[in-house]
């Protein structure tokens, strides 16, 4: 039997992991944090030299964006110092590692979406976080896999979607950022990209590592994911608030956002021959499993 280690296990992309069908010699062991606690890397060391892994995937992560800007220790000690552990750890063992980032490495200045290769310069303190986490992968263990992705949804744990049907059924008028553009992306898609790159790196050495950006086909505004999911939400008889579009400037928050987080994923689909599909058709997947 395969072991393979999954953090973040109640994550919403590490939800779906545990959920997906994977090969009948693969055990996926997926700790609680009482037992793997990513704030405590020397644990972190010791957990993965005790354990018969042949991989790891690191779903885990700290994603209160706005409360990092406070809480800078423990951003930095999850999102960067884990990671490297992790890094250095699985390396020992001789095992790959695959991790998840964040288009948040990215300032949004560009008009296109981004590539693998462009210059990272995250806005604040939960990006950079994410960024040096990423040089932790690269410099810890060169049989790595990065992957970015970006404004992820589902049915569980808290997400844009969710906080939308609440608002829809508390508010007759919702104001939504309209100048902020990204991919939203279903967490089953980014667990299905996940499942295939850790058993091409679990059972071919010449598998590719690096840097890879995966999120759903398409982009959106933060606004036109507001009123895709009450236009296919009314479908089923639900009376859906109406939306109101404003700029940034009028939704402060602590933390900065880029502009424009899209990500280019041709680099992805070419070496791993999986075409990612449209956001809209995700969305519709994840609705019809959250019940009113």
């Amino acid at each position: 039997m395969r072991r393979i280690l999954i953090t973040g296990g109640t994550g919403q992309v590490g939800t779906e992991m545990l959920r997906h069908i994977w090969p009948d010699d693969i055990q996926l062991v997926a700790p609680a944090r009482r037992e793997f606690d990513l704030s405590d890397c020397e644990s972190i060391g010791n957990y993965i030299a005790a354990g018969d892994f042949c991989g790891v995937i690191n779903c885990g992560a700290y994603t209160a964006v706005d409360r990092a800007e406070d809480e800078v220790l423990t951003a930095w000690k999850v999102n960067a110092l884990a990671p490297a552990a992790l890094a250095v750890a699985s390396k020992k063992r001789g095992i790959p590692i695959v991790h998840v980032s964040t288009d948040y490495v990215f300032d949004g200045l560009k008009n296109a979406p981004y590539t693998e290769d462009d210059p990272v310069a995250p806005l604040g303190v939960y990006g950079a976080s994410k960024e040096a986490g990423e040089q932790g992968i690269r410099t810890g263990n060169p049989h790595h896999i990065i992957l970015r992705t970006a404004w992820i949804f589902s049915a569980h744990g808290s997400n844009f979607v969710k906080t939308m049907l609440r608002l829809g059924k508390e508010r007759s008028l919702i104001r939504v950022v309209n100048d902020q553009r990204g991919c939203p992306t279903g967490a089953s898609d980014i667990a299905s990209a996940l499942r295939l790159i850790t058993l091409r790196l679990t059972e071919d050495k010449g598998a590719p590592v690096g840097t890879y950006n995966f999120v759903n086909a398409g982009g959106a505004t933060w606004y036109d994911l507001a009123r895709e999911i009450f236009e296919q939400r009314k479908g089923a008889g639900y009376e859906a608030p109406a939306l109101e579009p404003i700029g940034t400037s009028e939704y402060p928050t602590p933390a900065r956002r880029p502009a424009n987080s899209r990500l280019a994923t041709e680099k992805f689909r070419r070496d791993f021959d999986m075409k990612p599909r449209d956001w809209t058709a995700a969305l519709q997947q994840v609705l019809a499993s959250i019940s009113d």
